[in-house]
């Protein structure tokens, strides 16, 4: 048995630090968990080198939420054209007191009747409703962050777990050593029946976590998929897990959330077309005048005549008080809803600091402390096997705990880029739930005349 140091290792590489004992690798897979598989890992055909940028594209063309949001922009501005249409005029044929006196009628014409609509109420409730479509226009914004910020956190997932699988490859290759180290010192009575019995279990259980790391990335790369919103055949992703960026700061991120989230953006909005919402409340009760007229002829006298009527409600018991109040009401919770929801940014904020601190913290110190102690204990701990000072099974142990240690930098790493994903990100995620209305439940929203 011979073993060799490789290539030097970066402290955030996931790369191979020694040959190992069992070459070429057999999983020996087939042994564990028979029959009970998932599709073969391998690409379902030649590889495309799948990179972030083109995932990204193809879900801003492929996201059904994207487009459900797109949709909802064009409905609110159909709502402002509809609002602001002038009413239909109606036209009658109108007959009266039809055989009197042996004749046709007393009189027979046609009759005009157009409405006419007073306090420009027209043009507020169309302003309205254009209102409203900004609304949704930043909530479009919000949706395209939600899509964007999950492809980003599922295709850096899908790399922590390709990542994963090939440190998971070394550890199986570690037991698989340990194993026939065992059987080797049990046959020179150097082990007995139990430490046997210990390294069989030992390899099992590397095998499981192998299997357990190939799942997961079908599992990753199938969700990120979905998000894209194509079925995508299993390919390789190609890129960086470890980005390098300064030091966020609690404070500074903040005030740019509130400046810039496009949650905040929407609720002011809202805000707007409450205020103008109340202002058409108010001009409601003013009566609209409808005027109808129309030439005709009165058989009675034989002659030719014409009709004129001129129609106001006179608005003595109902002036739009409960609706003034309802808007009024809607404004002021609309008010409040801005706050919650700088709160509740402020609560998601707070929670994804502390993950991205101490994913920091633990990022730092296994990149300077950890791993090149463990690198440096395996290193001595080779060195003293080949002068015959130390026993094969504590070099094994050595790379073990190494190897252990570099999967949990990579868990570290994700959770680092999670948070600065989500924090650049105005802290939106859920790009396959659907895209919010514009209109909170139980705001004025009233059709098929809307105003």
């Amino acid at each position: 048995m011979s073993l060799a140091w490789g290539q030097t290792v970066s402290p955030t590489s996931p790369t191979t630090p020694g040959m190992l004992l069992t070459s070429p690798p057999d999983d020996g897979l087939s042994t564990v968990a028979t029959g009970i598989r998932w599709n073969d890992l391998a690409p379902d055909s030649a590889p495309e080198n799948l990179t972030l940028e083109q995932l990204l594209d193809l879900a801003a063309r492929n996201n059904p939420t994207i487009l459900q949001a797109q949709y909802q922009i064009t409905g609110a501005l159909a709502k402002a054209q509809q609002a602001g249409l002038y009413p239909n005029p109606t036209l009658a044929y109108v007959a009266e007191n039809i055989g009197v006196e042996g004749t046709a009628g007393e009189w027979q014409g046609a009759k005009l009747q157009q409405r006419f609509v007073t306090a420009n109420k027209l043009q507020i409730s169309r302003d309205k409703y254009l209102q409203r479509a900004k609304v949704a226009e930043h909530q479009a914004v919000a949706q395209q962050f939600r899509v964007c910020n999950d492809v980003r956190l599922h295709f850096a997932k899908t790399l922590a777990a390709q990542q994963i699988l090939t440190l998971q490859k070394e550890l199986l290759k570690t037991a698989e050593d340990h194993l026939v180290t065992t059987r080797e010192m049990f046959n020179l009575g150097q082990a007995n029946q139990v430490d046997l019995h210990k390294a069989n279990a030992s390899l099992r259980r590397e095998q499981l976590a192998l299997l357990q790391a190939e799942n997961r990335i079908r599992r990753e790369f199938f969700q990120l998929g979905a998000l894209v919103g194509v079925d995508l055949p299993y390919q390789p992703l190609v890129g960086d897990l470890a980005i390098q960026a300064g030091l966020i700061e609690f404070d500074l991120a903040y005030e740019r959330i509130l400046r810039e989230s496009p949650e905040i953006l929407a609720a002011h909005s809202k805000l707007r077309e409450d205020r103008i919402t109340v202002s058409r409340e108010n001009v409601q009760w003013v009566p609209d005048v409808v005027v109808g007229g129309g030439p005709g002829y009165n058989f009675e006298t034989s002659d030719a005549t014409a009709a004129l009527n001129v129609m106001v409600e006179l608005p003595i018991y109902d002036r739009n008080q409960g609706t003034i109040r309802q808007a009024r009401s809607d404004y002021s919770r609309q008010q409040n809803e801005i706050r919650r929801v700088e709160m509740q940014l402020r609560m998601k904020l707070a929670e994804q600091y502390e993950h991205y601190l101490s994913a920091m913290q633990h990022v730092l110190t296994y990149e300077e402390i950890v791993l090149p102690e463990l690198k440096s204990a395996y290193e001595t701990s080779l060195k003293s096997y080949q002068a015959r000072r130390e026993e094969w099974p504590n070099v094994l142990h050595a790379y073990h705990d190494f190897t252990q240690r570099r999967i949990e930098l990579i868990d570290h790493l994700l959770q680092k880029r999670t948070s600065e994903i989500l924090i650049d990100g105005y802290l939106l995620h859920g790009g396959l739930n659907a895209a919010p209305s514009p209109t909170p439940t139980g705001h004025i929203d009233a059709t098929p005349h809307p105003r």
